[in-house]
């Protein structure tokens, strides 16, 4: 099988887990195309299934992942899977921080990069990749790529090939 990573990043974040993801692609042995949506490609994506992540900034997933996500090919993607991920902040311990940050981190990028995916009529897998990062700027939280190895793992599993 032949894996899509494609994946928005501001602080570099998005990018590790992007890496973890396709890492873990290649050691199950499937080929992976792991690209960034700060450049431009010559081709379509093509392949078995894809994962789309972006950061979740102000509560929205970035314009380039939305914009990637409405161009893709309906005819092509539309039986294979579409997974989504994202970088949060993890929510904040003060009750009234949690409160105004709660619809933000919960209903960031991934959900919506999903939502979107699946109002396309495409075939999204659920739930989406959540990983947390400890600030505004990262670093990533503590074992969050091998949260992205292993849940990597699981949708490959689910596909029983």
């Amino acid at each position: 099988m032949k894996g899509v990573v494609v994946y928005d990043s501001y602080y570099g974040n998005t990018k590790k887990v992007a890496e973890a993801i396709a890492e873990q692609i290649r050691s199950e042995g499937h080929e992976v195309d792991l690209r960034t949506l700060r450049e431009r490609y010559d081709k379509q994506v093509q392949g078995d299934f894809i994962f789309v992540g972006s950061p979740t900034r102000m509560g929205k997933m970035t314009r380039r992942a939305k914009v990637f996500v409405k161009k893709m090919d309906k005819g092509s993607w539309k039986e294979k899977p579409v997974v989504t991920f994202d970088t949060i902040m993890p929510m904040p311990e003060d009750e009234k921080e949690r409160e105004k940050a709660r619809k933000w981190i919960e209903n960031g990028a991934a959900p919506k990069l999903s939502a979107l995916a699946k109002n396309m009529g495409l075939a999204t897998y659920s739930p989406p990749l959540r990983i947390e990062v400890t600030g505004m700027k990262g670093p990533l939280s503590e074992g969050a790529l091998e949260k992205a190895k292993d849940y990597t793992k699981e949708f490959l599993r689910s596909l029983g090939r």
